[in-house]
């Protein structure tokens, strides 16, 4: 690319950004509405599975994902958009996709349990941390003067509180959760797919000037992140059906999150911008496309 991205701002009001945080805790209280107190514990009584699905969430994916960067050098603010999307815990069709690819629905549903509640701590760290340490996204976050605080305090609201809620619900109200279920899940995934496609069209032009270059990025990086939660997990000698779950998991990342914090953090930075608004369409498209590949084979 002949222009840099990293001084574009995207297109986005105050309004348009509360409704993107409305429909970010609407997806995670449906997710939340099938998680149970036992998908934690389950981690204490069988922990080699979760543990290596959150070790490749947290710590394989992060740094995959930096040498990625060191290897195709994008412009800082496609790589920042980068670290932040392999930051987020798993994104809410996960465990759908895993049931489709035959994986283990049970080990799906705990990882997604305990990468909700450690992405609390856990995305700030590893955004700070693998951002810092390259030096194009250390010094744009240097300019932009980042509050760890308040991004912190953001992740806690928009993950911690629906969790909590949702689960509360599901307990205390069961048959009204078992009815409402697929209804909200449905509802959570048009809602997202429809806010991201209109945050696109509103930016059309600037995504139609650099798309042919995301593509290829999104599509390595996404890559990268099946492969790397697929071989981690054979290299320890996990199930088939385990090894999918966690795959799936790791390729699987939560993209409106990632676009919440740089619509309030960043400003609609727009290689951040693109990056995680292309990965949340390709990621649900290649997560089917493996699923299907697995489920008849």
């Amino acid at each position: 690319m002949n222009e840099s991205v990293d001084h574009i701002q995207l297109s986005f009001t105050p309004e348009s950004l509360l409704l993107l945080n409305i429909i970010l805790g609407f997806i995670m209280y449906g997710v939340a509405l099938e998680l149970r107190v036992e998908d934690f514990k389950r981690i204490l009584f069988e922990p080699k599975a979760p543990l290596v699905g959150v070790i490749s969430q947290f710590v394989l994916l992060p740094a995959l994902t930096f040498c990625l960067i060191y290897l195709i050098r994008p412009q800082p603010s496609i790589a920042l958009g980068m670290i932040l999307v392999a930051a987020c815990p798993g994104g809410n069709i996960s465990n759908f996709i895993s049931l489709l690819a035959k994986g283990n629905a049970a080990l799906s549903v705990t990882l997604t349990a305990v990468a909700t509640l450690l992405a609390i701590v856990m995305t700030p760290f590893n955004f700070a941390f693998w951002g810092g340490l390259y030096p194009p996204t250390a010094a744009l976050l240097t300019r932009i003067s980042l509050d760890p605080v308040e991004m912190l305090t953001t992740i806690l609201l928009l993950l911690g509180l629906p969790l909590v809620l949702g689960m509360a619900t599901a307990y205390r109200f069961p048959v009204l959760t078992r009815r409402i279920l697929k209804p909200i899940k449905v509802l959570s995934l048009l809602f997202f797919a429809g806010f991201v496609v209109v945050a696109l069209s509103n930016n059309f032009d600037y995504f139609l000037k650099y798309i042919h270059y995301i593509i290829f990025i999104v599509l390595a990086h996404n890559a990268a992140a099946f492969l790397g939660g697929y071989g981690f997990a054979r290299i320890m000698g996990l199930s088939g059906a385990d090894v999918r779950s966690v795959t799936i998991e790791t390729g699987i990342q939560n993209s409106g999150l990632a676009l919440v914090l740089i619509f309030g953090f960043f400003g609609g930075l727009g290689g951040m911008a693109i990056i995680a608004a292309w990965w949340g369409i390709w990621h649900i498209l290649a997560g089917l496309s493996l699923a299907a590949v697995w489920s008849r084979y």
